[in-house]
């Protein structure tokens, strides 16, 4: 007869804890509740029937798109999250208003359009995606291409004057406080 080998003797692995049944069913909570929001909300309806149909689009989006997350996020410097989206919203009116002095006076353009190649330090897979949504929100900016290995990122700038100026403004504006706050 054999005996049971203990599961905490000295270099055994512990076994990982199996999900919990609803962390299978709901994988992402928070994103479940905001589906169910902008369900409820967009068809200005408390209905049942709405909140039914809700619901099954709250649980099964999250679930067909599990493989889309990239990786889970752990925020590491929440105070830098702040500091980041004040910067951008700063960054997103000043943008605005160029963009409006372009609108409204076309033959006055200060400088061509052109790109910028912005090496990256940042390689985690979330803070790129921010990286992306932020200059893509941002007027007069696209996010054109990255590189395969992620260490260059090429961006279309509409007005551009000194394209080594804003290389150096995304990397100390964005790029650095996403690596405080990705990795």
């Amino acid at each position: 007869m054999t005996k049971p080998r203990n599961p905490a003797a000295p270099g055994d692995q512990a076994p990982l804890p199996r999900p919990h049944w609803l962390r299978r069913v709901v994988p992402a909570p928070l994103l479940s509740l905001a589906l169910l929001g902008l369900w409820l909300l967009l068809n200005r309806s408390l209905s049942a029937g709405h909140f039914v149909l809700g619901s099954v689009l709250a649980v099964a989006i999250p679930l067909l798109t599990a493989g889309l997350r990239p990786l889970p996020v752990r925020i590491r410097k929440p105070g830098t999250v702040l500091r980041l989206a004040l910067a951008v919203v700063a960054d997103t009116v000043q943008s605005n208003l160029a963009i409006a002095r372009l609108l409204l006076t076309p033959g006055h353009r200060r400088h061509p359009a052109g790109f910028v190649h912005i090496p990256l330090d940042v390689r985690d897979p979330n803070a790129l995606a921010v990286l992306a949504m932020i200059v893509c929100i941002t007027p007069g900016t696209a996010w054109a291409e990255i590189s395969l290995d992620r260490s260059m990122l090429l961006l279309h700038v509409l007005e551009l004057d000194d394209a080594d100026a804003i290389a150096a403004a995304v990397k100390q504006r964005y790029e650095r406080p996403l690596m405080e706050i990705f990795e």
